[in-house]
């Protein structure tokens, strides 16, 4: 069954938001994040439902949030339920931060109409879709409804962080990057491009949200990358993301401007991007995906958060 929204009630719990994808609960100084089926692109929430997206996303950014604690610290505490993290509560620094290793997506579609500057990086003429930056590029946004670009002076003349911090915040974001290309390249696959969000903990930078999930990162195959970039093969790259449904949206004219309306996304689409959110967990986690099918998934998740907050 669809998870499409959540309304618990715990114990010493100060306030719910209900954002794009996920469901926090705010508890003291803990919060519970419960990651729905609901899906997002350019901006607008859909009121379709993906079947297991929300089990996918947290169980992936489970997985790297664990596997890069050496590198950056993080908020997560436990993942008691396949849909649910629990952890602490940090003061969000409003930026988001966006590591590009190839051009592609929102910058690509600005490179082709003339656009080289990209947050303050200027890019040199000449480039095509896919190219790979020989050292990833860092081109922060606002954290905001419209996610403008901003560039790393901007952020510290607006004081949106102070210069020490943000340095910290641009080294973290590159070891992580490495690190997920890393994982991600032992199983074949390219990291293309992820976004990053960060808090402080105690007044200690903390990487937040989720991490390397299909809905933050560009993933592909990386023999069909490899060979379009080598022009051994005219196929684009086989991607694992939700870029293709960003792309099957542009097609049907909706990138959510001012006059726009969002076509109802179609059975067969939902499927298919059901379908390989399920094939990125397989090819990067290296498991068998185990969907819960359960009748009664409020239920489930409700009792699991309920046994963990008492455990803590």
């Amino acid at each position: 069954m669809n998870i499409a929204t959540t309304d618990f009630s715990f114990k010493g719990q100060t306030n719910l938001y209900h954002g794009k994808v996920r469901d926090v609960y705010y508890i003291g100084n803990k919060i519970v994040c419960v990651a729905t089926d609901r899906i997002s692109a350019f901006d607008y929430k859909f009121p379709e439902l993906i079947p297991h997206k929300g089990q996918v996303l947290n169980q992936i950014a489970a997985h790297f949030l664990e596997e890069t604690k050496d590198v950056a610290p993080n908020w997560l505490i436990s993942a008691p339920d396949p849909n649910v993290s629990i952890g602490y509560k940090c003061k969000p620094i409003m930026i988001e931060v966006i590591v590009r290793g190839s051009l592609l997506g929102s910058a690509w579609r600005a490179y082709e109409h003339g656009i080289k500057t990209v947050s303050g990086v200027v890019l040199p003429d000449g480039l095509s879709e896919y190219h790979v930056f020989d050292v990833p590029i860092i081109t922060p946004t606002t954290k905001s409804e419209t996610d403008d670009p901003i560039t790393y002076q901007e952020i510290i003349d607006q004081k949106l962080v102070d210069k020490e911090h943000l340095y910290r915040i641009y080294n973290y974001a590159q070891k992580l990057f490495a690190r997920g290309r890393e994982m991600a390249n032992k199983r074949g696959l390219i990291l293309a491009d992820t976004k990053y969000e960060f808090g402080f903990l105690n007044n200690q930078v903390c990487l937040i949200d989720e991490i390397h999930t299909p809905d933050s990162s560009r993933y592909f195959y990386k023999d069909s990358y490899d060979a379009y970039l080598s022009g051994s093969s005219d196929q684009k790259p086989v991607q694992l993301s939700k870029e293709f449904l960003r792309e099957w949206l542009l097609d049907k004219g909706f990138s959510n401007q001012a006059g726009e309306f969002a076509p109802m996304i179609d059975d067969e689409v939902i499927d298919m991007i059901s379908d390989r959110y399920v094939e990125l967990y397989e090819k990067l986690i290296g498991e068998k995906f185990i969907p819960n099918n359960d009748d009664s998934p409020l239920e489930r998740i409700g009792a699991n958060i309920n046994s963990a907050l008492k455990a803590i």
